[in-house]
């Protein structure tokens, strides 16, 4: 990969040292986001910005097979009344497909403004656009605050900091407040990539708030993410209706939704 310094140019210096510089890299078509250091933070294929370039982030979209909104017999706009959420934007994969692709209204929490400024600058997240809002906050002030309380459908939840050695927010208050985010029949996931030690210890957080019957997770990627997730009162699925799904959002979007019904685990 090498860095594009056009791209940098444009980012804004930030007062506040706490965050790390973001930096961008391009290679065989595809733009990636970093914060200062070689890990990748985010991708996005320039010629198909709609389309999710990262397997653990396609992963995350597992909470499609919850939805009843990915049945067949769905209305025309269903995924409309939907509210998804995601704690961190990186290169706004997910937000973008939520906004353009679903049509669902789209919230993204971010902490550091260069991010906000590269998704919109570099990474083709439109500036006003209807039924989205960007946030520049603290992913745990946002949770914790009442006001937001039974807001959410869907959350994601990727937070990692430069070094990528563990979430950033990742204690059971934390997830208590991403469950009261939820409203009824909502679903989390949460990217969670590290030792794995690290990953027990974020498993059992999760576990202790939601449930054991209400969590699930996906097998890991080469890579060593593992998406997890957290279902707040849904009944889960039979197969029937999670292959019928898997095989609707197939087609209609793209995303490898029957390869994630070999991955889940209950």
């Amino acid at each position: 990969m090498t860095t594009d310094p056009r791209a940098l140019s444009d980012l804004p210096e930030d007062d506040d040292s706490s965050f790390p510089p973001v930096t961008l890299s391009e290679s065989d078509g595809v733009r990636y986001l970093h914060f200062g250091t070689p890990w990748v933070q985010g991708a996005m294929r320039i010629a198909r910005p709609l389309k999710i370039e990262l397997d653990y982030v396609r992963r995350m979209m597992a909470w499609m097979l919850l939805r009843p909104e990915s049945d067949e017999a769905a209305p025309a706009g269903a995924w409309g009344g939907v509210h998804a959420v995601q704690l961190g934007l990186g290169a706004a994969a997910i937000t973008r497909f939520c906004l353009k692709a679903l049509g669902t209204r789209t919230t993204a929490v971010e902490i550091n403004p260069q991010v906000i400024v590269a998704a919109h600058v570099w990474f083709h997240l439109p500036h006003g656009a209807e039924g989205l809002q960007v946030l520049q906050r603290d992913a745990g002030a946002h949770v914790a605050d009442p006001a937001h309380r039974g807001s959410a459908d869907v959350l994601c939840v990727d937070l990692y900091d430069h070094e990528a050695a563990g979430p950033v927010l990742d204690s059971e208050d934390f997830y208590r407040g991403c469950f009261e985010l939820l409203r009824p029949g909502g679903v989390m996931t949460v990217n969670l990539f590290g030792r794995e030690a690290s990953f027990a210890r974020s498993l059992a957080r999760i576990t202790a708030v939601f449930g054991e019957t209400q969590v699930f997770r996906l097998d890991a990627t080469p890579e060593g993410n593992t998406v997890v997730g957290g279902v707040k009162q849904l009944t889960w699925p039979d197969d029937n209706t999670l292959v019928a799904r898997a095989k609707n959002i197939e087609t209609r979007f793209k995303l490898p939704a029957p390869r994630w019904l070999k991955m889940i685990h209950r």
